[in-house]
């Protein structure tokens, strides 16, 4: 191959490397939707900046647990697993500033807390309803005032 068509050659590589990843997000996407519907959930992984820290993902509710996976990965498994009893709602709020930008259009920042720890979560005002009727669904006998 003569050296003035790599680039050609490069170009037709980087688009179908391209064209393959993203068939395999979306054949990702329907098999983690297959085991329960999933939903899209941001994370706020770094709180150290305000406004900042946000990873886009996608929730997916496994009985007593919610599963959260990143958008933009190519693995099957969820990045974190955060369980009912552990997890407090606190508040919810509109996004501010950087994080209006961060997380998908006309989501909610929702403050929780899990075992003393906060944590940050952005999801649709409907995923919120749902979110908080399955905390509020615990099993018979849970006390709602002890967090683990």
């Amino acid at each position: 191959m003569p050296w003035y068509d790599w680039p050609v050659w490069v170009l037709t590589s980087a688009i179908a490397l391209a064209f393959a990843y993203g068939v395999a997000l979306v054949l990702r996407r329907r098999v983690i939707s297959r085991s329960g519907g999933t939903f899209e959930l941001s994370h706020r992984v770094r709180v150290s900046r305000p406004g900042r820290g946000w990873q886009l993902g996608m929730g997916r509710y496994s009985g007593d647990d919610l599963e959260w996976f990143r958008v933009f990965t190519l693995s099957s498994a969820p990045k974190r697993v955060w369980h009912r009893t552990d997890l407090t709602y606190e508040s919810s709020h509109a996004p501010e500033g950087l994080e209006a930008s961060a997380i998908y259009p006309e989501h909610l920042v929702v403050r929780c807390v899990e075992r003393d720890r906060a944590v940050e979560l952005a999801m649709s005002p409907q995923s919120l309803i749902g979110f908080q009727a399955w905390l509020e669904s615990r099993t018979p006998g849970t006390d709602w005032t002890r967090r683990r």
